[in-house]
This record gives C-alpha cells, structure tokens and sequence, in this order.
C-alpha cells in the first residue's frame, strides 16, 4: 500500500518539486494551496489550505483522512520570506510571517497527530532553513521564525516517541525557486539611515535565490529521510559553503564570528 504524503505548499517551489518526485517514487501526495483551482497542470491533488487560517487546515487534514484514511508523513512546507531592518518592519508583517512560519506548521501538526497516533506511526519533517541557525542582519526576522520551528521539533520529537511518530528538521539553504517573489521586502525609505546597506543586501539575497541550487536536492534528500528507520534531529542542505558557515559558528569566537556576517553584508562599526 502507497505511504500518504501531505505536504504544505505544494504549488510552487520546493513542495512541488518535492510533491512531484514523491508522486514518481510511488507515494500517494497530497499538496495544498490557498487557492488551488488556480493551479494548473499539477501532477498530484492539491487541497485548499491557509496556514493562518485554523478551520482551513483541519479541514484539510480531514479531507485527506476521509479518502486515504491515513497520512504516514507531514512535511511541513509552507513558508514564507521577509527582510527588512527590523526597526523598519511593520509589526503585522511581522505577525504574519510567524502565523505562517511558525504557528501555521504547529497546527497543522497538531491536526494531523489524532490520525498519526491512532495508527501508531508516522513521520513529521519540517522544513526549516540554514538561516534559522543564525541571526543574519535585514533577515532577523525570518531567522528567528525558522530557529523556531527547530526547537519546536525537538520538542516534539521527544513528545512524539512513545506514539512511534519521528519528527526531523530539513534545513535548506539559497535554492532556484520563486521564494524571492513572495517575500516581503520592507521598503528602502529614502531618509532611513540603513538605505544603503539594506538595499546592497536585497540585491545579494535577490542574486543568491536566482542562482541557487536545483531544488530537486532537497526532494531527493526528503526520499532519503522518508526510507531512514531513525532519522536524525536535523539535515541540512545546500551549498557547502553555506553549510561550512554553521561550522564556523560552533568553531570561532562569537564576536569573530559577527564580525564575518558583518563584512560579509558590509555592515560598517
């Protein structure tokens, strides 16, 4: 029998490249959107659902029950970007981006664990990003939305044992994907006095997404979790050298360390 697969956001993206490969694999995927009739051509079901919106994603959850009577894997996937000094980030849009990043994914699992618990198993992979392990300069916010939900799973993954329900976080780094067009961008107010650095590190951002790696990396990593028996706290995936850079943090002084992201987003003392 095929494993259920629900997954967050599967329109666009990392969802869909990931719903898709799934799809081939042999699992039985179910996608969402917030408005999935204006999909076209996708290559599994979609279902409606807004992660800020409660009653859409029970009924979601319910939907997929009722049909396959099951789900075995949750992949929280939904997500969205923000930049901006945080000074200057408007305080909805800060709200927002954490009802979507972070309380969104939490109900969404905790209206999937009733069906998870009583067929004594599953697995719960969120999807974090490398950024959620560091406090980066303009990206504050969404930085701390993701360590978020990385401590949330590993809470839940102690909580979750006894249930045989495995939680694991996959953490991407810059990947080709149309994230950029999503993301609220503060905007560069002419009189603000971080216009000049905050516009050099949109441009950086906008360049590191258009060119980053193929997100079929990150299908192919969550095929690899889905066949673990035990999988671990976390995975990260992308570039090494975004990746080397989580090392240089547990390594070097912390002072020397922001000194790096410092110069790195030419950020002057």
């Amino acid at each position: 029998m095929s494993k259920v697969v629900f997954i967050t956001g599967g329109s666009s993206g990392i969802g869909k490249c990931v719903g898709e490969y799934l799809t081939l694999k042999g699992f039985k995927v179910y996608g969402t959107s917030r408005n999935p009739e204006r999909v076209v051509g996708s290559k599994f079901p979609l279902v409606q659902l807004d992660v800020r919106d409660k009653v859409t994603i029970v009924s979601a959850i319910a939907e997929v029950v009722a049909k396959e009577g099951r789900i075995d894997i949750l992949i929280n996937n939904a997500g969205v970007g923000i930049t901006g000094p945080i000074e200057e980030i408007p305080t909805d849009e800060i709200i927002n981006n954490f009802q979507t990043n972070v309380f969104g994914p939490i109900e969404v699992i905790k209206a999937a664990l009733p069906t998870m618990r009583n067929q004594k198993g599953g697995l719960i992979i969120n999807v974090t990003s490398i950024a959620g392990y560091m406090g980066l300069p303009f990206r504050g916010i969404y930085s701390s939305s993701k360590s978020a939900l990385e401590m949330i799973t590993e809470a839940l993954r102690m909580e979750l044992k006894p249930f045989k329900i495995e939680v694991t976080n996959v953490a991407p780094g810059d990947f080709a994907t149309n994230i950029a067009a999503g993301r609220y961008h503060a905007p560069v107010l002419q009189d603000s006095p971080y216009k000049d650095v905050y516009q050099m590190s949109l441009d950086m951002a906008n360049t590191h997404v258009d060119s980053g790696n193929n997100p079929m990396e990150m299908a192919e990593a969550i095929f690899k979790i889905i066949n673990t028996k035990k999988p671990k706290v976390r995975y990260k995936v992308g570039e090494k050298l975004q990746k080397f850079s989580l090392f240089l943090k547990k390594v070097l002084p912390s002072k020397t360390y922001e000194k790096l992201l410092m110069n790195h987003y030419k950020i002057k003392e």
